[in-house]
């Protein structure tokens, strides 16, 4: 049985880890980010130290087995652009290996295309946003879905009109799990400074947004393997 609950301080080091274990794809990210503590930090650190109350983990009779990050308003947390700039400064990460080479890349991919991905939406209708990882035993068996309705429950709570959610657009499963939790597709996909699959092809990034009094949020279920 996997139990749904509220984040819990103890839960830090767990989330943590699970960040780092399925951060690409439900992959591991060490194969191109192998400073597991900057990672966390940049992903994981404004929800779990500053917005715990929007944080809900998925636990099994052993330990933490997925987690889902929240904000209930954007505009709170620090962007991906300026938590990562702090941990490139903090971490020393040009010049750490298994961050250099991603982020010479980034550099690289910027000055080729100027143009600053945010992988944020700056909308009103939709000012939340959230982040969602699981272990591999975790997934497909209807703890995804759970995850989310919990979360999505808080936010109707707090008043919150809508949420959004950034997903590399190559993750067909995450995109279609996020579909039928009634999340719709914002834009086009864009291209992401740095990130490559494994064969060396560019990857983008595909933002949601779901309107939480739409009929599609209150029918939303399906597909676990976010």
């Amino acid at each position: 049985m996997v139990t749904i609950r509220p984040y819990r301080a103890t839960d830090r080091e767990k989330v943590r880890e699970i960040a780092f274990e399925t951060g690409f794809m439900g992959e591991s990210v060490a194969w191109y980010w192998g400073d597991m503590r900057s990672f966390s930090d940049i992903w994981t650190a404004y929800y779990t130290d500053l917005e715990p109350e929007s944080t809900f983990v998925a636990e099994d009779a052993d330990s933490v087995m997925g987690y889902l990050l929240g904000c209930v308003d954007t505009k709170r947390a620090p962007s991906p652009l300026s938590a990562i700039t702090h941990q490139l400064i903090r971490r020393q990460l040009l010049f750490r290996f298994g961050t250099a080479g991603f982020i010479w890349r980034s550099i690289w991919d910027l000055l080729r295309n100027p143009s600053v991905l945010s992988g944020e939406v700056s909308d009103p209708r939709w000012p939340s946003h959230l982040h969602i990882n699981l272990l591999p035993a975790a997934r497909g068996n209807g703890t995804g879905r759970r995850l989310m309705q919990a979360w999505l429950a808080r936010m109707r709570s707090v008043g919150s009109p809508g949420c959004h959610l950034g997903v590399f657009a190559e993750n067909t499963n995450a995109i279609a799990f996020f579909r039928h939790m009634g999340f719709e597709l914002y834009g086009h996909p864009l291209l992401v400074p740095g990130m490559r699959l494994t064969s060396g092809a560019r990857m983008h990034l595909q933002l949601m947004v779901l309107t939480l009094d739409s009929p599609a949020a209150k029918q939303g279920n399906g597909a676990d393997r976010p």
